[in-house]
């Protein structure tokens, strides 16, 4: 193998032509309309975060996706291509989703630490965008949970705090659960809509351990989805869904890392109890930043008792609670315009 020496004006000329590029990249970020990647690498982590939108003001809408293991792209559409043209907005691949990589197991992977990971995210954008970069920070489903833990490590550099459809203290789903499955069925049996299926959801609730346990949670989780599906066949919710997300998402996520990290973080969120377990409500109070929660009357995967709670607890003095009467546990689909129109006067009003 022949070796090469370079001189050491050649070596400094490579420097700086590298300096340069760098410089040249950074100062043609078009911020009015950016198409970023980002990678945050924290604690044997590298999670990416797309950065689109409008980042004119230095505004950024971070969003924590649901699961454990959903995607952070899964907000892409319509409502989000709204926000997206006054705000920037930042979808983060949590620690074991997405195309995250890194080496997760249950020593290693914590709530506590991926709420590090969120913060870890504030302090890149800072460094890429500047030091006067505002963040509003929005969970959903599972999102809600890392939301919560992440607010309460430090809310500082937050403008405020979306909740939307969260799990803000995952061990009172289990009762919610109950609550809302028997009066959802006694509802829609009087109705006479899907009276069988009605009727299997109160057998189930009968059948369930009164003290939560993780196999009655499981099925109870299970039931919820069946129940959302329903309740759309029987009119109860919208569903605008126009292919965006699949779209955007084909050519973004490797679907064998994605499918990996999926069965991994939701095996060990679930081996360590936390939907069993985990419950905030006592520390909502910590928690002062202005808060709009979010929920769909007919959410049946979070009950709308978990806003309510939250609402109820939450310490800030600016707080809303809205309750979309067309809506599950997805808003941001079912009714597309009016959340779009929420999140950005929110946004409009703390920014």
């Amino acid at each position: 193998m022949q070796k090469i020496t370079l001189s050491k004006s050649t070596i400094i000329a490579i420097i700086l032509l590298s300096l340069g590029v760098f410089s040249c990249s950074k100062e043609n970020i078009n911020i009015n309309n950016l198409n970023e990647t980002i990678f945050v690498r924290h604690k044997n982590a590298d999670m990416p975060a797309y950065i689109r939108g409008n980042a004119s003001e230095k505004v950024f809408l971070i969003t924590l996706h649901g699961g454990p293991g959903d995607i952070g792209l899964s907000f892409s559409g319509k409502a989000f291509n709204r926000i997206e043209n006054q705000y920037g907005v930042v979808y983060f691949d949590q620690r074991g989703s997405g195309n995250s990589q890194g080496h997760y197991s249950e020593d290693n992977v914590s709530i506590d630490l991926m709420a590090e990971d969120v913060l870890a995210l504030v302090k890149v954008i800072k460094h890429k965008f500047g030091s006067d970069s505002r963040f509003f920070l929005l969970g959903h489903s599972w999102g809600g949970t890392l939301g919560t833990a992440t607010l309460l490590k430090d809310q500082s550099d937050f403008k405020g705090w979306i909740g939307l459809d969260g799990a803000y203290s995952p061990a009172r789903l289990y009762n919610q659960y109950i609550e809302t499955f028997t009066s959802t069925a006694n509802m829609q049996i009087a109705l006479g809509n899907s009276v069988d299926f009605w009727e299997s959801v109160l057998e189930l609730v009968s059948q369930v351990d009164p003290v939560i346990n993780f196999d009655d949670d499981r099925k109870l989780n299970i039931k919820a989805f069946k129940a959302e599906k329903t309740l759309h066949e029987d009119g109860f919710i919208d569903f605008d869904d126009d292919g965006t997300e699949g779209i955007s998402t084909f050519f973004t996520y490797n679907l064998l890392t994605r499918a990996w990290n999926t069965n991994q973080i939701g095996t060990i969120i679930d081996n360590q109890g936390l939907f069993q377990t985990l419950d905030f409500t006592s520390q909502l109070p910590e928690i002062t930043i202005p808060s709009l929660f979010i929920s769909g009357q007919y959410d049946m995967i979070v009950p709308t008792a978990s806003a309510q709670t939250a609402f109820e607890f939450i310490g800030s003095t600016s707080k809303e609670l809205l309750i979309f009467d067309r809506s599950g546990h997805a808003p941001l689909f079912s009714e597309p315009d009016r959340f779009a129109t929420e999140v950005l006067q929110f946004m409009g009003e703390h920014k």
